[in-house]
């Protein structure tokens, strides 16, 4: 071992001290790179669930990270004192010139100690939204949803977001505390349907299908106050009603969950398409141009006859008539 250490020295200028350095060092790495394979092997052996085997993949790369460094600081640096000098000539450079790396960094330690969202939640920060799939030192992964796709349905791309965005960009989380959303499925009918049979088939197809979810919402509203000031009253279906220019809005608002948006509209207008083709009194409204004539389709008594005959027998009375 002697004469290796002496020919390293001789060739390559490499001291003893430095070389016994290298050999502690690369043996930790090794050794720290072979108890993570091994720890990985067995989860993956006892559970073939994908969401378990990622965290205790992203765990043992955490701690081995970590427990390297610690041992890389205690082989080359082991007097303190010296460290402490290394530390603060180095990180006067780091900080110029490498401020965003260091800020993502540090962003990754922000997510990890204060969760403001965890694997799997749907989130959207800035103008970017989907489902986290990844959780790394510098940024995160999201599964993209929105863009050309509607209803909040994945479009298939993975979204690349620095870690540095947690503290500069609005953070939406739709996963976390109350975990469901509002949703709202508008429908219009004509000015001459039943407009008040409509709303009532509305607030019964809506009443069946979120009977479940305002029971499940109303013990979470419960564990979520305990940390955030929500207090909704009502959590059961509405149906807001309001004049517009082609005929009657009426506006469902009803509790989902936001991965299944796409889905409970899907059921809902089924179902309302079926309801409202039974009804002869209901007819649904689009963009059109017609003509009204106001003598022949106004209300009987503001029609222009039934006006004069009213103010001319007005007149009668008193004597006079209203037309010459």
């Amino acid at each position: 071992m002697e004469e290796i250490t002496s020919w390293i020295e001789q060739n390559f200028k490499i001291g003893t001290d430095v070389q016994s350095n290298l050999l502690a060092s690369v043996t930790v790495i090794l050794a720290l790179l072979i108890l993570r394979l091994i720890t990985n092997y067995f989860v993956r052996r006892r559970t073939d669930d994908a969401a378990t085997i990622y965290r205790w993949r992203k765990a043992t790369e955490y701690l081995a990270l970590l427990l390297g460094i610690i041992a890389l600081i205690i082989i080359w640096l082991p007097d303190a004192g010296s460290f402490a000098t290394y530390l603060g000539l180095l990180s006067a450079g780091l900080a110029i010139a490498l401020q965003d790396p260091i800020t993502n960094f540090v962003g990754w330690i922000f997510i990890l100690w204060r969760h403001p969202f965890s694997l799997g939640d749907r989130i959207q920060i800035g103008e970017s939204a989907g489902d986290v799939v990844d959780i790394s030192y510098f940024q995160f992964s999201l599964l993209e949803i929105g863009a050309w796709v509607d209803a909040d349905q994945s479009t298939g791309r993975v979204l690349r977001v620095p870690n540095r965005s947690v503290f500069t960009a609005t953070l939406a989380n739709f996963s976390e505390g109350f975990s469901y959303i509002w949703n709202e499925l508008e429908v219009v009918v004509t000015f001459e349907s039943d407009w008040a049979r409509a709303k009532e088939i509305l607030l019964e197809l809506s009443d069946i299908h979120a009977a479940q979810k305002s029971v499940t919402a109303k013990k979470q509203i419960s564990e979520a106050a305990r940390r955030y000031l929500i207090n909704y009253e009502n959590l059961t279906p509405i149906v807001y009603t309001r004049v517009i220019d082609i005929g009657v809005r009426l506006t469902i608002r009803y509790l989902t969950e936001p991965r299944q948006r796409r889905n409970t509209e899907n059921v809902l207008w089924e179902n309302v398409l079926g309801a409202f083709a039974a009804e002869p009194m209901i007819e649904f409204a689009y963009p059109t141009v017609r003509r009204y004539i106001h003598p022949e389709e106004s209300k009987p008594a503001l029609r222009p006859e039934a006006i004069y005959s009213h103010a001319d027998n007005g007149k009668d009375e008193g004597g006079a008539s209203s037309r010459q």
